[in-house]
């Protein structure tokens, strides 16, 4: 169980973390990668949200990569990571979801109804990832 959950935490963290920091450091190659939207494509505002977003992000969601891979090598420690991160991730994911349904509903351009789409399942995706977490390390916590 805890190399399997540490597999997926792992490599969703992953994910997410690296196309934050591809999205802060490289926006040309996250544009061709399909990370994020064309900045002619979207609201001014929007753009410049989600440019601090990625970089903020870049900066606080590693955390939760290092209790994936804590969880995998069998270290009680990655329960404390798994809190941090797990918080950041729910807190990014909920941000998320939550800034972009109030821009749709307000007819800003966010970008494709596609890829507004995607872009909202796997902030529902990180925001699981992170719920699921926190509890499995306050079960583990719990048991030390």
């Amino acid at each position: 169980m805890k190399l399997g959950w540490g597999l997926v935490v792992t490599v969703l963290s992953l994910v997410c973390w690296g196309g934050q920091l591809i999205a802060w450091l490289a926006p040309a190659t996250a544009q061709r990668l399909g990370l994020m939207e064309a900045e002619t494509d979207v609201e001014p505002v929007y753009w410049a949200d989600i440019r601090g977003e990625a970089a903020w992000d870049s900066l606080s969601l590693w955390p939760m990569v290092i209790a994936g891979a804590l969880l995998m090598a069998g270290q009680d420690s990655w329960a404390y990571f798994g809190l941090v991160g797990g918080g950041a991730y729910l807190y990014f994911a909920g941000r998320g979801i939550i800034v972009r349904l109030a821009m749709r509903r307000r007819a800003l351009r966010i970008g494709s109804a596609d890829g507004v789409r995607v872009g909202l399942i796997a902030l529902a995706v990180w925001g699981a990832m992170a719920t699921i977490t926190i509890v499995a390390a306050l079960v583990s916590l719990e048991g030390a």
